[in-house]
């Protein structure tokens, strides 16, 4: 695996890259990096060439200071210009938690850049604002959304050397799998560690319009988000680990409506950090999907 970086939409993006060959690229969600698709890497790059960014605000990628930088339209641009930075378009996106957020309105966007695209737990918008509006048990575990937001956020993550975060992980995931082992926590510590990167990382939450209803603002219940600007014609492979107490499954609900050409994969003992306790699996479906006849 080669660390690379490249200077595009006025910042410098760290990647990790790994093989030759046709392109996929590995979007990361909170709080990850590209470290979370080693195990994909290590697969896709016996006959692609594979490559994981630090999204920006992550890690050792740049960290822009102010909230507007984390918007939707300039997390699509980064992807897109990070496709024409690595040869061009067409490639297979697969992507996770915010990773998966920025994936699927990059599909939606610029369906001419991806021969496949991959979803693994990551709510579409539209499904996403209707539940954050009308679905009790989606509102209630989109609580943790709101001191995402908060101004102390920074300060009560951090402490303890970041204690919390780390609690995040490991209490959200399957215990009988392994992960997150001491390892992998020191690898995210050093990450989080890295200076602006907590922020940078709370920045999409606080960019965002797609949350709860919060003091500083009505969420997802004041948009109207149009149908048809969020439409994704690629063929697509949802892969969802139905234990996630974050996402519930009623994301899933309807979203053939706006992703007519989609296959999904429940994976029935996943939890949202699937793609670390079932990567074999996860890799599997993935192998399957992208070799299957368009």
């Amino acid at each position: 695996m080669q660390h690379e970086y490249a200077t595009i939409n006025g910042i410098r993006l760290h990647y990790v890259t790994a093989g030759s060959g046709s392109l996929m690229l590995f979007l990361h969600g909170f709080p990850e990096f590209w470290y979370a698709w080693t195990k994909q890497l290590e697969e896709f790059s016996r006959d692609h060439r594979a490559v994981a960014p630090d999204m920006r605000g992550y890690n050792l990628s740049e960290k822009p200071e102010s909230v507007e930088a984390y918007r939707a339209k300039h997390l699509i641009e980064d992807v897109r210009l990070l496709i024409e930075h690595l040869g061009g378009p067409p490639c297979v996106l697969i992507a996770h938690d915010w990773g998966g957020a920025v994936a699927w309105s990059f599909a939606a966007a610029h369906p001419e850049y991806l021969s496949h695209l991959v979803i693994i737990n990551a709510p579409h918008p539209i499904p996403f604002a209707r539940a954050l509006r009308d679905d009790p048990e989606q509102i209630a575990a989109s609580q943790y959304m709101l001191l995402l937001r908060h101004p102390k956020a920074e300060r009560v993550l951090s402490e303890n050397d970041y204690r919390r975060l780390a609690n995040m992980l490991a209490a959200s995931a399957d215990g009988r799998t392994g992960w997150p082992s001491a390892t992998d926590l020191a690898r995210y510590r050093e990450a989080w560690s890295q200076p602006g990167a907590l922020t940078g990382a709370l920045n999409y939450y606080r960019a965002s319009p797609l949350h709860p209803p919060a003091p500083d603002s009505p969420g997802a219940a004041a948009l109207a988000l149009d149908p048809r600007r969020f439409t994704v014609t690629v063929p697509t492979l949802v892969i969802w680990g139905e234990r996630d107490q974050a996402l519930r499954p009623v994301l899933l609900d309807g979203l053939h409506e706006v992703v007519p050409n989609m296959t999904v994969a429940r994976i029935a003992e996943g939890t949202h950090w699937v793609i670390h306790e079932h990567p074999d699996l996860v890799n599997r479906l993935i192998r399957r999907f992208i070799a299957a006849p368009a």
